[in-house]
């Protein structure tokens, strides 16, 4: 019985991490008149990154346009798109780190805010299953364990990179402590050489003035 409860749990939680890796679709409001808004995710390297993104007219009488610029974590720029209502980009991140996605207003008569769906898949979400079913002649149950598959390789790379990413934090944790103390060491042991040397003076001064 606990055995079967177990085994429950991990299908559970190993559905939870599929669920969320596919479903990356966001509404995002922009001002009407100024400012931009910017989606981030921190990927990994070598990973294929798919998304579209679309402008939501309230009205029909007027067609606002939007402008994209997404960045790699070096500022390189992977996609540049202007006065746009619709499109999408697709890359597969060469370095791991902060990858920014930025959306503006381009053109926009009415003034109002404008609205934009954007759906945003990475890794194992972005991978095109269909042909993945054609080519290995699979479907159904099988092709279901199949991106399951793929999902729990996902999260045991994301584990990894953020053990990696942990022990990083942990070195640079450790010298910058070690280069605070021997900073404070240096600070004090000056501190005390300008003291002693100004008490010397201060002797010679009031020796030079006979007042000792």
């Amino acid at each position: 019985m606990e055995k079967n409860k177990v085994s429950i749990m991990v299908s559970s939680t190993l559905l939870f991490f599929l669920f969320f890796s596919t479903c990356d679709a966001i509404w995002i409001t922009l001002p009407g008149s100024s400012g931009h808004k910017c989606v981030s995710d921190e990927i990994q390297h070598n990973v294929v990154v798919l998304a579209d993104y679309a402008v939501l007219p309230v009205d029909q009488s007027y067609h606002p346009t939007i402008s994209v610029k997404v960045s790699s974590p070096y500022g390189n720029t992977l996609h540049h798109n202007e006065n746009a209502t619709i499109g999408k980009f697709a890359f597969t991140s060469q370095e791991s780190g902060n990858y920014l996605a930025c959306f503006w207003v381009a053109h926009n008569p009415a003034g109002a805010d404008v609205n934009m769906n954007l759906d945003w898949k990475i890794g194992v979400a972005a991978k095109d299953w269909d042909s993945v079913a054609r080519k290995d002649k699979i479907e159904g149950l099988e092709l279901e364990l199949r991106k399951l598959e793929g999902s729990v390789e996902a999260i045991h790379e994301n584990l990894i990179y953020l053990k990696g990413r942990e022990a990083e934090m942990r070195t640079v944790s450790e010298t910058t402590n070690s280069r605070v103390a021997w900073f404070s060491l240096m600070s004090l042991g000056i501190g005390i050489a300008v003291s002693i040397l100004q008490l010397w003076h201060l002797k010679r001064y009031f020796q030079k003035k006979k007042l000792i």
